[in-house]
């Protein structure tokens, strides 16, 4: 009986990508493996088909012989397991889908270099060092490589050896029913090699702490919450594998006058209920230094009072913002009899609820308010 084409058996086409072949086998392999369908016939012959199909078409110089010369190039190619004498084992089919989980697809193992861990540091920056930018030192503990072993582990002139109870791979399989799950080898760890001669200054781990002494630059405009990458400076990797990355993790400490809201900076500037009255000029604080500050006549607490371009420029770039000063009239206290009876004739003379309109505006609002109510 002639053979069907290996290309149809699996249902892909002709310029399938090693991927769809593995995925199409995998998804009759399920179905149709021996073990999940005891004295089926049928099951067992085209798992057998499927088998010598993927066999074939998975070996570039197997696959190249079918497309030129067909089955007669490829005869004598048993199905997986050793053609129709045998099976292989369902687990084993489907292993390399968990390899592909735990990071160990193909039988590759983990072990072998590895990069380090990134590490993160927290400076604390005044709000004008934030503003203007600034460049401090600054001590980090971290995992450098030993110098002795150059990060191997291994005493000089000695080797790892190979970890005995995984081959070298790095995980071993634990079966599970039909399943079989690779993890990590608990001899090695995962490394694949035993260090048996470990080196007297690190104890074979490769890595010795140290603190590291870093210069960094601080550019203008940065916030809280700001990162700063130090690319390689963070902990050294396994088996002379590349080290991580340092973050530097801004954050601006409180400051005595002013508040930040993105590039615009907020103070309140305390003013005589006289000079709200009457108007006149303060002295306000900038991050440039002081300047004047014009109040009008009859300012009411609470107004803002924008100074353009006096806040702080962002550090993507863009247009400085605003200093955003909020006055607030402040009640005198500690008077003395004089000026007590200065303010009773004061209040005496300002029987004219045109002195006040708000707190007139207020009292006739709260008049309506309860006349509204029923009691």
């Amino acid at each position: 009986m002639s053979k069907r084409d290996y290309y149809e058996v699996l249902g892909v086409s002709k310029g399938a990508s090693e991927q769809e072949l593995k995925k199409a086998y995998r998804r009759i392999a399920m179905k149709c493996h021996p073990d999940r369908n005891p004295d089926d016939k049928t099951a067992e012959d085209k798992f057998k088909e499927a088998s010598e199909a993927y066999e074939v078409l998975s070996d570039a110089d197997k696959r190249a012989a079918y497309d030129q010369f067909g089955h007669a190039g490829v005869s004598g190619a048993g199905g997986m397991g050793g053609g129709a004498g045998g099976f292989g084992n369902f687990s084993d089919i489907f292993g390399d889908v968990f390899g592909d989980i735990f990071g160990a697809a193909g039988g590759r193992g983990r072990g072998g270099p590895s990069r380090g861990a990134d590490l993160r540091y927290t400076l604390e920056l005044s709000l004008e060092d934030a503003v203007r930018g600034t460049t401090v030192q600054i001590k980090v503990p971290t995992l450098v490589a030993c110098e002795p072993c150059d990060g191997t582990g291994s005493r000089e002139g000695s080797r790892p050896s190979t970890c005995t109870t995984c081959g070298g791979i790095g995980q071993v399989r634990m079966q599970q029913g039909f399943f079989s799950v690779q993890q990590t080898c608990p001899n090695c760890r995962g490394r694949g090699s035993i260090i048996t001669d470990p080196c007297r200054t690190c104890h074979g781990q490769g890595r010795v702490e140290e603190t590291k002494t870093l210069s960094v630059k601080v550019p203008p405009g940065v916030d809280s919450g700001d990162r700063i990458r130090l690319a390689g400076e963070g902990e050294a990797g396994m088996e002379g594998g590349p080290p991580g990355d340092l973050y530097v993790q801004v954050a601006v400490k409180p400051h005595e006058f002013f508040e930040r809201d993105g590039k615009n900076l907020y103070c309140e500037v305390p003013i005589s209920f006289v000079d709200a009255a009457l108007g006149g000029e303060l002295e306000v604080p900038t991050l440039d230094g002081r300047v004047k500050l014009k109040v009008p006549a009859e300012t009411q607490t609470g107004k803002l009072f924008r100074l353009r371009g006096k806040g702080v420029t962002p550090v993507r770039g863009g247009a400085p913002g605003d200093l955003m000063c909020r006055v607030v009239v402040e009640t005198p206290v500690n008077l003395n009899s004089k000026q007590k009876e200065l303010l009773r004739e004061f209040q005496d003379s300002m029987s004219d609820n045109k002195n006040s309109p708000r707190q007139s505006s207020w009292f006739e609002g709260m008049k309506n308010f309860f006349g509204d109510m029923k009691i």
